[in-house]
């Protein structure tokens, strides 16, 4: 029996800010790949959430007047999104379709952030997903540290892109460190 992983779940999630007693996730993507990266399945959706609390929340978060027009329309469509149990239905099935019986390796970066809001939002979800994780900012660190590579980001922050440039990021990494001499 192999316990090696076979795929890689990556996930993003847009919340209003990092306190998860506070803050409320917004969207969500999730992206299955092989190990070459090459996309199996993905997903992405909006989440319903209480507009006037958005509001509130996003304009509290200077790290959101950085970012107005993204800001304005998750305030916009906050209450256009699928409910939290929706959502969470469709990622078990998502995840128990390409995953069977292994527990999905969760990838993004900082995914450990995200993993916090999934465990408290989706916790049968969390049950699907292994206890490691594939963390792209591990690599930014060390790449950073040891060798002075700066990977340059777009800065979109919409789920899904930000999933395809944690994507490029570590694939840009794992090029440079196979470049280098041993």
């Amino acid at each position: 029996m192999n316990d090696f992983p076979t795929k890689l779940l990556w996930v993003d999630l847009e919340m209003t800010g990092l306190d998860i007693e506070q803050d409320v996730i917004l969207e969500i993507a999730a992206e299955i790949t092989d190990f070459g990266f090459k996309p199996i399945a993905s997903y992405e959706t909006r989440i319903r959430q209480d507009k006037q609390y958005v509001s509130n929340r996003l304009h509290t978060q200077p790290w959101w007047n950085d970012f107005p027009e993204n800001r304005d329309a998750f305030i916009e469509s906050a209450e256009d999104g699928k409910p939290l149990e929706i959502v969470e239905q469709e990622l078990n099935a998502l995840v128990r379709e390409h995953f069977g019986d292994e527990q999905a390796i969760l990838a993004g970066n900082s995914i450990h952030n995200d993993r916090n809001f999934i465990k408290r939002y989706w916790p049968e979800f969390n049950s699907l997903l292994h206890y490691r994780m594939l963390d792209v900012t591990s690599f930014k660190i060390l790449m950073q540290g040891k060798y002075g590579v700066e990977f340059e980001k777009r800065k979109v922050h919409r789920a899904f892109d930000d999933i395809h440039e944690s994507i490029d990021e570590l694939k840009a990494y794992l090029a440079d460190l196979s470049n280098r001499p041993q």
